[in-house]
């Protein structure tokens, strides 16, 4: 919203200077955005007035003017292509000073002596169009400042509004805030009704009341759109970044910065009948004012007459019923569209305009009638003309009714930590057109239609510290008893966690939450996904109910970009489930590709394999003091490779899986290469064990190594269960040294040497009872998993 100062304290003036208006403007979170003045600066530069010219002798672009500045004649060269007699123009006399500190002398152009400058309203930088003299009107006083004259020493204010602030989209809604602010009175202009000079009126239906539950209509006739917009019109609008057109739409443009109300004016000769509000019909063509030519869609509200759309309803009107410079007769229109029927379509067509700008946020319900007088009253004062009644159809029932709000002076008290005086609380609300009805500890606050932002008690508290001045609250730290809590050693956390893959040469990864469709298919399929409802794009809308989608996708933008060896991990919420059943559960997860160690002259350059991947894995699970507890089971998932899957479970429940990625799911995300991947319940990782002390042992160890044949579907982890279910309490350390399948063995077969450690706390072992200890492991592994010892 841009506007001139000089206008706004023509409806109020609080006895402040500009500088201190704009920055509690500013505080107000009315947000000043620029501050431009009306006119560069300049000096000595009057009225002037062209009574002739002729054509200088030696070039065939300049004129010799005689220039009167009231009081004397000046010979003046001019370029201009304007320059004409008759004509006011700003005038520089000799002496004059220009913005840019030119000064006027006294020179000559091509021979002939010129005294002074005729100026353009670039020269004086009161606007940017340089392509001839700036005409003054007709009855401009010869010999006045210019300055004066066009009462240039003001400037243009921008505010940069929330959306929620459409009642500050004019002077009057400023007004009343800046009213409020200061405690100063407001002058609102004088509306008078406009009494019928004829009868005539076009009959109006509104199709659609929901969109549209009020539209006024009006005839004029006889104006003479022949009359230029008066000055100070012309004037407040530049200020206000509009372009004069011509005075019926300079006047609907100027009631709309002026109350707030969108205006449109229609060439009567143009309607066929009466008006008719309704939904376009799909593929209906209309030409806008601006030339182009759209094809509307069922769900835009439009303005038609009998026989064909007139305007798109509250953005533009249609070329052919525009106002042209042989109008004679007017159809005024003043409505009211729902916020909602038009939020956003004139984005759809490609189009912004200051009537959207306004509607899509919000416009006074009751304010159609005011503009539509005010607006009558200005076009018979300036281009003449009769105006009939005024058709008036409003639908009560769908107009916004906001309830009373009650405000609570404990909660003011609570929410701006401080109390307020009961007075000091009506002024400000008052202020805003709010009316306060006292009670016992509260208020009841009716809400003027103008304010359609507030429903809730937090809003006015919210209007309150913003009048007040949220500089001026008092700065208060929160306070509270705050008691160490035990941190609870049997858990790990996340940063330690993420610290240790680090140390072992990950790095962390961050994606987004929601994946492609079709990639949440490939990674889960069978799963339906829970798909977002207003996705970013369409591929990102389904939420992930796996980490490695994401990581995938990452580790092919890196593997794009030459990183030939990638680790990386994430710790993120996967999304099982439809809404009201949705589990969010929060994972570990890991991509792996690559060398097994980064390139170097002491390095192999072996490729990672999937006992490197499961080494990560079972440091990750010991993290807590807990390895034993998870067992890792040949198991099968749909986006794993069939032979290299390990399922990892704890106390019988499934945790996580680890592998490589299936070859044909590798193939169709165009990898070239073995990737592993992993993913960890965080739950179950970080829940561990409470370290315990145990006294070290001053005897000797017992160690006894076992070569054992077992069936080749048997895993190691099972015999290495059995054993330590068998090898006593004093068992301290059980390893699988070997693995061997070839010569020599059974091809059904496989050979695991383990080696078994004892220490006793107290004494020496002696061998009967390692020898008994060792004979009891034997027969459990011979008849629970038909495991014996190699001969």
């Amino acid at each position: 919203m841009k506007f001139s100062e000089k206008w706004l304290r023509g409806w109020v003036n609080p006895q402040v200077s500009r500088d201190e208006l704009v920055a509690r403007l500013s505080m107000a979170g009315l947000e000043v955005d620029s501050v431009t003045p009306a006119a560069g600066q300049f000096s000595g530069i009057i009225v002037g007035e062209v009574l002739s010219t002729e054509q200088h002798p030696d070039a065939d672009k300049l004129r010799v003017c005689q220039v009167s500045s009231g009081s004397e004649t000046f010979q003046v060269v001019c370029g201009a292509p304007n320059v004409r007699p008759g004509l006011k123009i700003p005038f520089a006399m000799i002496g004059a000073e220009l913005p840019g500190d030119f000064k006027i002398k006294k020179a000559k152009l091509r021979g002939v002596e010129s005294n002074g400058m005729l100026c353009s309203a670039a020269e004086l930088q009161i606007s940017e169009e340089n392509d001839g003299l700036l005409e003054l009107a007709a009855d401009a006083p010869v010999g006045q400042d210019i300055r004066v004259y066009l009462d240039l020493d003001d400037a243009s204010i921008e505010i940069g509004l929330t959306p929620n602030r459409g009642d500050c989209l004019s002077v009057a809604g400023l007004a009343r805030d800046v009213g409020a602010l200061y405690a100063a009175p407001v002058t609102r202009v004088t509306v008078p009704a406009v009494a019928p000079a004829h009868d005539e009126t076009r009959p109006v239906e509104v199709l659609a009341p929901a969109a549209c539950p009020r539209y006024l209509g009006r005839v004029i006739r006889n104006v003479d759109l022949s009359r230029p917009t008066p000055l100070w019109m012309v004037e407040r609008l530049r200020r206000s970044d509009v372009r004069s057109i011509d005075a019926a739409v300079d006047i609907t443009n100027y009631v709309m910065l002026e109350l707030g109300q969108p205006m449109h004016a229609f060439d009567l000769a143009e309607i066929n009948g009466g008006i008719r509000v309704r939904m376009a019909e799909d593929g209906e063509k209309l030409v806008l004012l601006d030339g182009q030519e759209v094809t509307l869609r069922s769900d835009t509200l439009v303005i038609a007459d009998h026989s064909r759309a007139l305007a798109i309803a509250g953005v533009m009107g249609g070329e052919h019923s525009g106002v042209a410079a042989g109008t004679r007769d007017l159809f005024l229109e003043s409505a009211f569209f729902e916020p909602i029927s038009v939020a956003g379509k004139a984005r759809s067509y490609g189009l912004h305009t200051d009537a959207s700008h306004r509607y899509e946020r919000g416009v006074d319900s009751q304010l159609a009638r005011e503009a539509m007088e005010r607006a009558t009253g200005l076009l018979l004062e300036i281009v003449g003309g009769e105006a009939g009644p005024i058709v008036d159809v409003t639908s009560a029932a769908d107009l916004p009714n906001v309830a009373p709000v009650t405000l609570r002076a404990e909660r003011v008290t609570q929410m701006l930590g401080m109390e307020m005086a009961s007075a000091e609380v009506e002024q400000l609300l008052n202020g805003l057109g709010l009316k306060t009805t006292a009670g016992e500890g509260q208020w009841q606050v009716e809400v003027p239609s103008h304010r359609f932002d507030i429903s809730l008690e937090v809003d006015l508290i919210e209007e309150l510290a913003r009048l007040y001045g949220y500089n001026r609250l008092p700065v208060r730290y929160p306070q509270a008893r705050l008691a160490p809590q035990a941190k609870a050693e049997a858990r790990g956390d996340l940063p330690a966690l993420r610290r240790l893959l680090v140390a072992r040469g990950f790095q962390e990864a961050i994606t987004y939450s929601f994946i492609e469709p079709k990639l949440f298919e490939l990674f889960t399929p069978g799963v339906e996904p829970l798909l977002l409802a207003n996705p970013i794009s369409s591929d990102m809308a389904a939420m992930r109910a796996s980490l490695w989608p994401g990581l995938v996708k990452a580790l092919q933008h890196n593997l794009n970009r030459q990183q030939d060896r990638v680790r990386m991990f994430e710790s993120g919420l996967r999304f099982v489930g439809q809404l009201g059943n949705l589990k969010q559960e929060p994972m570990l997860a890991g991509v792996v590709c690559g060398s097994r160690l980064p390139e170097g002259w002491a390095n192999s350059r072996d490729s990672i394999d999937f006992f490197d991947v499961k080494a990560d894995v079972e440091a990750v699970l010991g993290f807590s003091g807990s390895l034993t507890d998870f067992t890792f089971v040949a198991g099968k998932h749909p986006a794993l490779h069939p032979g290299q899957t390990a399922r990892i479970e704890r106390d019988g429940r499934e945790v996580g899986y680890v592998g490589a990625l299936h070859p044909e799911l590798a193939k169709t995300l165009g990898l070239d290469r073995t990737v592993y991947v992993f993913e960890l319940v965080l739950a179950d990782v970080v829940e561990g064990r409470l370290p315990k002390f145990h006294e070290l042992s001053k005897f000797p160890e017992v160690r006894r190594d076992l070569a054992l044949i077992a069936g080749g579907d048997v895993a190691s982890s099972s015999v290495m269960a059995v054993i330590r279910e068998n090898a006593g309490e004093w068992l301290t350390d059980l390893r699988l040294f070997d693995v061997y399948e070839g010569k020599g063995i059974d091809p059904d077969r496989k050979s695991l040497a383990v080696g078994l450690t004892w220490q006793h706390p107290s004494r020496t072992l002696n061998d009967e009872e390692v020898n008994a200890t060792m004979q009891n492991i034997l027969t459990s592994l011979e008849q629970r998993l038909n495991t014996t010892l190699r001969k």
